[in-house]
């Protein structure tokens, strides 16, 4: 049985378009049926609209969150949140308004719909430039994240048990001293419509499973750990029970032991060759950032900083080296941030960021477009749950592969002095995203050619574009891999935003390597 969409289609102020695309709504199957959901909807806009909004939409957002934590051999802690509630958001005398109440029944729509649009009224005495919408075609659709196993049907005591399985296999390697091990599985459900004819059903799974290995030197007191690198994915149970955590638990532990032994690295200019699974992060922070419009334009300063990338230099700066293609996508699975439509009703896709070295685009909404001169919005606003305002948040962002099917063992080979980095670690930007530092899991001196033994106390540092600009071997397609994280905070108030990066093996030639070992041997 589809959701009945008569009530919406009957209070909505444009019911011409509704009527127009009865086809496609007779043709919809909704993810959670319930008729009410449609008068919430229809009210909450035909409410604004008499109260003098120009542009309206209502989202129905329902998030569920589970976790556990182990150590050794006990449960250390289980949690378990949800929320559930409506928020309507409007442009009134060309100012934003916006509502929201955790009680979602009919009447309680139509009162905050009022109050949104009292809101931007009384914005808009301090409004310079009234706000315009990019067009967008309107999109009666549902979407889900394709899954096998719904997370939040699989037994807590199943859960519970593949982490504490882990943590014995890695107790089990001498030297071993401690293992701490987690997941966490969040939900999204959400139900959008806009005054100008959308009607958007989506949700979205997210897994995301990890382990950290200790071991001490019972002699010095230091310690070393090492944590698996798993990348939160989106997906289902299937993508944790098919993965190697429990099988890689003897082998990171191993890693761990081999870690605190390790000699400590000499400082000074090396190639670096990194992983994709510590690359992924450098790109968040010194590409995906930057490419922000809203922080380029100066709109995050108060919190989360500015960029060096900004609209003057569209089309013009030199980013990177001709190897460096880094591409925008809100559609590529099982990405953090994919999903069908964004929070304005926008069709995801993807673009260019940065293309053969040179800086070419923005993540942009359907206000922002125009700023830089484009005709529509790249779909890339969302708001965390429904009490939140959407925003321009980052899309999942990827340097892809070089022309040339090469692998770590070729960059190894190629390389006469270096290291290899494995995994993430601490890390470090300025507020332009233009000076950082990054640590890592293993490290790995190269020499001639070949691995030469593990370092440990090793960290990189670099200017973003010095740093870009010295790639100058790329992996190919068949090492390119995800990561990615399930929080990425940004505004005021703070939201959360899951975001996924892939990429390929990289080198990078006479990179600042760094001890970071303060202490005196």
């Amino acid at each position: 049985m589809g959701i009945s969409r008569r009530s919406f289609l009957k209070g909505s102020a444009l019911a011409a378009l509704g009527l127009a695309a009865r086809g496609r709504l007779a043709s919809a199957r909704g993810l959670l049926v319930d008729a009410s959901l449609d008068e919430i909807i229809g009210r909450a806009l035909a409410a604004a609209k008499k109260a003098g909004a120009t542009y309206a939409d209502c989202r129905l957002v329902r998030r569920r969150g589970e976790n556990i934590s182990t150590r050794e051999d006990h449960i250390v802690a289980v949690g378990w949140r949800e929320s559930y509630g409506v928020g309507v958001r409007v442009i009134a005398d060309g100012a934003w308004g916006f509502a929201a109440s955790s009680r979602a029944d009919a009447k309680e729509a139509e009162r905050v719909a009022g109050l949104a649009v009292a809101i931007a009224k009384a914005n808009a005495e301090n409004v310079k430039s009234p706000v315009a919408l990019a067009p967008t075609p309107v999109h009666v659709d549902v979407w889900q994240t394709p899954l096998t196993k719904d997370p939040f049907k699989i037994p807590l005591e199943d859960k519970a048990e593949l982490l504490l399985a882990i943590n014995r296999a890695a107790l089990a390697v001498a030297g071993v001293k401690f293992c701490a091990s987690n997941y966490a599985g969040f939900g999204e459900w959400k139900l959008l419509a806009t005054s100008e004819g959308a009607y958007i059903e989506q949700e979205v799974t997210r897994v995301g499973p990890g382990y950290t290995v200790t071991v001490v030197d019972s002699d010095s007191g230091r310690f070393q750990t090492r944590a698996h690198d798993f990348a939160a994915a989106q997906g289902g149970w299937e993508l944790v029970e098919g993965s190697t955590l429990l099988a890689d638990a003897p082998r990171i532990a191993d890693e761990a032991v081999q870690k605190i032994k390790a000699k400590s690295v000499e400082p000074g200019k090396k190639d670096l060759i990194l992983d994709p699974t510590n690359l992924w992060l450098t790109i968040h922070e010194s590409i995906g950032h930057p490419t922000e419009l809203d922080r380029a334009m100066g709109f995050e300063a108060n919190y989360a900083g500015t960029s060096f990338a900004t609209p003057d230099k569209l089309g013009k700066l030199s980013y990177g080296s001709p190897l460096v293609t880094v591409i925008a996508d809100k559609t590529d699975l099982p990405g953090l941030a994919t999903c069908g439509y964004d929070d304005e009703g926008v069709k995801t896709q993807k673009w260019d960021l940065i293309r053969d070295g040179r800086f070419v685009g923005y993540q942009t909404t359907r206000e922002q477009a125009a700023f830089i001169g484009e005709k529509e919005s790249r779909g890339t606003c969302y708001a965390q749950d429904f009490k939140s305002f959407p925003f321009q948040r980052m899309p999942n962002v990827s340097l892809a592969p070089g022309p040339k099917d090469l692998g770590v063992k070729d960059l190894i080979a190629a390389t006469d002095d270096g290291v290899y980095i494995v995994g993430t670690g601490s890390w470090s930007i300025d507020h332009q995203r233009y000076n950082f530092q990054f640590g890592g899991q293993a490290f790995y001196e190269v020499k001639k050619g070949k691995i030469a033994g593990m370092l440990k106390d090793v960290a990189y540092q670099a200017v973003t574009l010095d740093f870009w600009h010295a790639l100058d071997m790329l992996g190919g397609p068949k090492e390119w891999r995800m990561g990615g994280a399930l929080g990425d905070g940004k505004g005021e108030p703070s939201q959360s935003n899951a975001v996924s990066h892939g990429c390929p093996p990289a080198r990078f030639r006479g990179v600042n390597i760094l001890n970071t070992n303060t202490r005196k041997a």
